[in-house]
């Protein structure tokens, strides 16, 4: 299966990957020794997230999140039902107790998310595409799954500059369907310019 944009789509994620990564490395390294000075542990997290053609690949973002996230997240929806079903809905929540303080900043700010840039120049992923998910959420696209697949996953996309705080996860997938749908380089372009604005106002940051 070839992706969604071709060579074209790779090429230019190659470029801006590449050009991020030179730009930022400071930024990069300044988070990193945050990280760890503050939180101790691992710097980076990794996700097993599924993307372009149904492969398996572990996304990169640093750590925001306490070393026991999971069982704090479960011990959580079990004991607080309104929190229980905003997951269901959303696969967020608006308080999430497994969130450390600076840990709420970047992702309040999408600094988050830069390690993807990584994943970009792997191949892993794209600077525009559909959101990465995790395989429990597949069935959320029913037999629409398949154009999801083709193509790699992007670390902004429509559904990030269309309210990503407000939409529901129907809502998303409906956005990452239009957008394999309807891609062209030049609505890349126009999401990426997009963004910057949804990145600076927190109260959209996912």
């Amino acid at each position: 299966m070839r992706p969604v944009g071709g060579a074209s789509k790779r090429l230019f994620d190659i470029l801006v990957a590449s050009a991020a990564l030179l730009l930022l490395a400071p930024l990069l390294l300044m988070l990193a020794a945050a990280i760890k000075l503050l939180n101790g542990g691992d710097v980076i997290y990794r996700h097993r997230r599924v993307g372009f053609s149904g492969k398996y690949f572990s996304c990169l973002k640093f750590r925001t999140m306490v070393a026991n996230g999971d069982d704090v997240l479960r011990q959580h929806l079990e004991t607080n039902p309104a929190a229980a079903e905003e997951w269901r809905r959303t696969r967020k929540l608006a308080r999430d107790p497994r969130i450390t303080p600076l840990g709420y900043v970047l992702r309040k700010t999408s600094l988050d998310e830069l390690p993807q840039l990584i994943n970009i120049l792997r191949g892993d992923m794209s600077c525009v595409g559909p959101r990465p998910i995790v395989a429990e959420e597949l069935h959320f696209y029913g037999d629409c799954a398949i154009e999801y697949f083709k193509a790699r996953p992007g670390v902004t996309g429509l559904w990030q500059v269309s309210g990503r705080s407000q939409a529901t996860y129907e809502e998303r997938v409906n956005y990452d369907l239009q957008y394999v749908r309807d891609w062209s380089l030049t609505a890349d372009l126009v999401i990426l310019v997009r963004t910057i604005p949804t990145v600076l106002n927190t109260e959209q940051a996912a």
